[in-house]
Order: C-alpha cells, then structure tokens, then sequence
C-alpha cells in the first residue's frame, strides 16, 4: 500500500498562512489589550522595591512610629465611605505612572547613581550631623536630593561633577575638618584621579570636579621671558593669566606657566623645592639652571654626588660645580664675602646718587642640590656646617642680586637649617605626597587630592602667599645619562651656554 499523504492546508499553502497570520494578529491584539496591566505591573513592583530599600535604609528607632503611621492610615481609609475603592485607584494610577517607560534615561544606569549618591550621602551624615540640630540637612534615611545641588558621571559611572550644601556650623574654616570631607569625598568619588576643592564658606556650599591630568610632553627650551622671570613648570589652563609658547613633539602650543620672577624687587627671591626621590627635584634645579645661565653666574654644589650637573663643568658663566664638603665650603665661603661685597657697592653708589656697578648687576646664583648630605659629609670631617655659609646670602641676597635655590629630599627636610625655610618664600613640592606634607611644604594646603601615580616632574608650587598651583616640570634630563632620549638629549644641549674662549679666563671665578 501507498504512503498516504498529509493535505495541503495541514503542511503548508495559502490556507496555512492565512492561520498562522490569523494567530499572530491575535497574540498582538492580545498584548497591546494587555500593554497596561504590564504598566501597572512593573510600576507596582517598583514602587514596591523602593518601599523594601527605604524600609531597610530606615533606623530602627523610627520602624515602630512608620508601622503605627501605617496602620492609622489603612484604618482611616476603611472607615472613609468608598475608601477602598478610592485607595485602589489611586495604588493603580501610582503604579501606571511609576512603570511608564523612560527612554530619556536608563533604569539601571539611574539606579546605580541613585545608590552611589545614596551611599555618599549616608557617608557624609557622621561628619555634617549633630543631635542638637532641630532641623538637620543631613540625617540617617534622608534624601540625597536635598543637600546635592549639581552632579554628573562619566561614561564609566565615575562621579565627576558634585556640588553640596553643608551646615553653617560646621568648621569649615578649619583644616582638620577640611581634610576630613576631602579625604571622604575622594575616597567615595574614586581613587587614582586629581580633585580640585572649591570651598565656597559665604554660602556653605562645597563643590568637587575632576582635573585633567596636566601634559608630560613639554622639554626642556628657551622660553619666552624677560631677566628675572624663571619657568618652574606649567599648570592648568585659566589658573595663571599668562600663557607662553612651547614646542612639543607635534609643534608649537600655548601653555599656562608658573613664572618665578627674581631680582631686587622680587618679594620671594629664593627658592626651596622638596621632592620625594627619584620624583624631579634635580631635574627642576638643572632646569633653573639653565635657564640662570642665559642671562647670570651661578655655582653649583651637588651634595648627592652622582654627577648629575657634569655638563655645566667648564661652561661659560659656570664659575664652580663642587659636590665635595672641602669644595662647597670653599665656594659658600666665597659667596658670603662676593654678597656682603655687592651690598657695600651698591650702598656706596646710591650714597652718591650713582647708578650700581656693573660687576654687581649681573646676577648670581647659588644651585643647591640635597644640602643636608654636605652637611653630613662636613660633620663627618669636622668641618664647619655649609648651611651656616648660606645664611648670608638667604639673608642679603635680594639687595646683592643673588639667588639661592635649594633643592631636598622630603623626607630629610627636618635637616635643613632655619634660615633656608625662613628666606624661601617660593616653595615646590614633587612627587605624590600627602596633604599633610604639601601643606608642611608649601605652608598652604593645596585646593586638589594628590595623586596615588604620579609622573616625573609633577607636584604643586607656590610663591609667597599666592594661591597653590599645580605643576608639571619640563623634562630636563642629564644629557650624559644613557637613558636619555635622543631628543630630549638633543634639547639640554642646546641649551647649555658655551665653552669660554681660549685664553680668555671665566670672569669671577671664586
């Protein structure tokens, strides 16, 4: 017997997809009939899911007044004639509206800002909270909302922009409490990022935003400045009100400097730069350098001792680079009697209502590098202590036109004399280094969070009683150094001054 064969509207043809459309429409009339209970549906679960959160965020002491506020209302509702009913629809139409779709924003990327801000608020409650305070801005179960006034996230759901009110009695106006919300705030924004504070005491309003890490790629150059003025580095962009023109690897840019001006009229004629090793302390002292030389004399004592200003030896305007005790003390010798020397001419010639002369108006400076290691090698051959030669020209140095510019180690920053922290009004700190030590540095506490990871050359700087800046130093390298690029070699070289003519001697040799 022959295989029987099924009919045509069973296994497919027109009939066929005519139903299978007829069954389609019908499931799509179904849904759309049913697109609203799925609304009420999802608005009632989250409505639902933020009473179980808020209950759980609720203290305990306030769960027994929140049960008895609820089982009035219910009993309120059900002795109001159509309560029930009423209270009916109004949980349908709160669920229609909480489970309406939101195309503007994400559910999920909302609600995960939503906890992170939830979760700062909660953090900062200790800190801006008091029991005595009959209406608080910041309590246990409180609403974020009410104290943060502005925010924003990036792409990585990183907090980058907050603004804040806090209490008027808070101390704002000190810096333990500062550090304290600081710290916080940058622990709960993230680590690994630079922060800019903006406390603003008027309004008791606080605001945080994240900084852009500052450019690496500036070396060393000629820059454009007058006699007297000494790049230090460079900051961010409206922090100074200048800007100077710089050559990188991909052409010519404008960049904010931090311009140390020097000089007889100069209100911080010496400089004081602590670092953590190996961070750029040497390579902002041989960038001064450098930059003393175009227009200057200066000596150079290297107390660490690794030949690190090699390439300044015999250089026209280099009078000596010692890094021995016998030889620093020779020259700081040399230096005292040179100053106290200018200072008598220059009052001798304004007695006579005549002008400086010119053997003491071409400045002098002194590059100082780790001067508590000389002081140990003196110590150890009994020799007297080098930072007691300094304080003749930390002292009369601005009159003589002489410069003294010191750079240490951090961490041995206890063992410099009392002179050189008293004269050194213009400060820099490298490295990443605490609040506390900036702030032992600079004598003023920076406005942003240090780094954990910071690149060779980066800290902070200030003159006087300036504001504090951040700063990248131009990559200066030992041009001797076999490390060094071929580039950056390239750039230090052209920038050291030339050998003294043949038979002519190096004017003021000490």
């Amino acid at each position: 017997m022959g295989r029987r064969s099924l009919p045509r509207t069973l296994t497919g043809g027109p009939s066929f997809d005519r139903g299978r459309e007829l069954v389609r429409g019908t499931a799509e009339n179904t849904r759309d009939m049913l697109h609203p209970l799925f609304v009420v549906a999802r608005g009632l679960r989250r409505l639902a899911v933020k009473a179980v959160r808020g209950w759980v965020r609720m203290p305990g002491d306030r769960r027994g007044p929140a049960l008895l506020l609820l089982g009035s209302s219910l009993v309120i509702v059900a002795l109001v004639p159509y309560g029930p009913p009423l209270a009916a629809a109004a949980l349908v139409m709160a669920g229609a509206w909480a489970g309406r779709e939101r195309a503007a924003e994400p559910e999920e990327s909302g609600e995960v800002e939503n906890d992170r801000l939830q979760a700062l608020y909660e953090a900062l409650v200790p800190y801006f909270a008091t029991p005595q305070d009959p209406s608080p801005l910041y309590e246990h179960g409180g609403d974020w909302r009410t104290v943060f006034e502005d925010h924003a996230f990036d792409d990585q759901g990183r907090l980058t922009v907050l603004r804040l009110r806090y209490p008027g009695y808070f101390t704002d106006g000190e810096h333990g409490s500062r550090a304290r919300i600081e710290a916080l705030l940058h622990l709960k924004a993230g680590r690994g990022r630079e922060y800019r504070f903006h406390w603003d005491e008027a309004t008791n309003r606080l605001g945080l935003s994240v900084l852009p890490p500052l450019p690496t790629d500036i070396w060393a150059q000629r820059f454009v400045t007058v006699p007297g003025e000494t790049v230090l580095g460079f900051t961010d962009p409206g922090a100074v009100q200048r800007t100077l023109p710089v050559t990188d690897g991909r052409g010519t840019r404008d960049a904010p400097p931090v311009v140390w001006r020097t000089g007889p009229r100069s209100t911080e004629p010496h400089l004081l730069v602590l670092g953590v090793p190996g961070r750029g302390t040497t390579t902002l002292l041989r960038s001064v350098a450098l930059q003393a030389l175009h227009h200057g004399d200066a000596v150079v004592l290297d107390g660490g001792g690794p030949g690190e200003y090699a390439c300044l030896v015999g250089r026209e305007g280099v009078l000596a680079v010692e890094s021995s005790a016998a030889g620093a003390l020779a020259v700081l010798e040399w230096v005292s009697h040179e100053t106290e020397r200018r200072l008598m001419a220059a009052n001798y010639a304004r007695a006579n209502g005549r002008p400086p002369p010119d053997d003491i108006r071409r400045p002098l400076w002194i590059v100082t590098d780790r001067p508590s290691a000389l002081s140990r090698l003196a110590a150890g051959e009994g020799r007297q202590d080098p930072q007691e030669l300094l304080q003749v020209p930390l002292r009369l140095g601005r009159v003589a036109n002489v410069t003294v510019v010191a750079g240490e180690h951090l961490e041995a920053a206890g063992q410099l004399g009392e002179a050189l922290f008293a004269h050194t009004g213009a400060r820099v700190v490298l490295g990443p280094v605490t609040a506390e030590q900036a702030a032992y540095a600079l004598g003023a506490d920076p406005h942003t969070t240090p780094a954990e990871d910071m690149p060779p050359g980066r800290g902070y700087a200030r003159l006087g009683a300036g504001p504090v800046h951040r700063l990248q130093v131009p990559a200066t390298p030992d041009p001797y150094d076999e490390e060094t690029s071929e580039a950056q070699r390239e750039a230090v070289l052209r920038l050291l001054p030339e050998w003294p003519a043949a038979g002519r001697p190096a004017r003021g040799t000490p």
